[in-house]
């Protein structure tokens, strides 16, 4: 499998202050090579329970966005 067909891996932490998002992708040697990083503050969520979906999906969004953002390559 050529690297770059190598699926990408997003990993959401979601709590109540902070979204953050993580993405890779499985480099030659089987590890996970780190590709973008984002975060954003958190609205919806409190005591780790989500209180208003809408707001909780655009702060998913926006950390996504954040991620993308620190590699254009994604």
């Amino acid at each position: 499998m050529n690297l770059n067909e190598a699926p990408i891996i997003v990993g959401l932490d979601i709590g109540t202050t902070k979204i953050a998002a993580i993405a890779g992708r499985k480099n030659e040697y089987g590890k996970l090579e780190i590709l973008g990083f984002g975060r954003a503050n958190s609205t919806g969520v409190q005591h780790g329970q989500v209180l208003n979906i809408e707001q909780t999906i655009k702060s998913i969004q926006q950390a996504l966005s954040n991620c993308y953002d620190s590699n254009p390559d994604l």
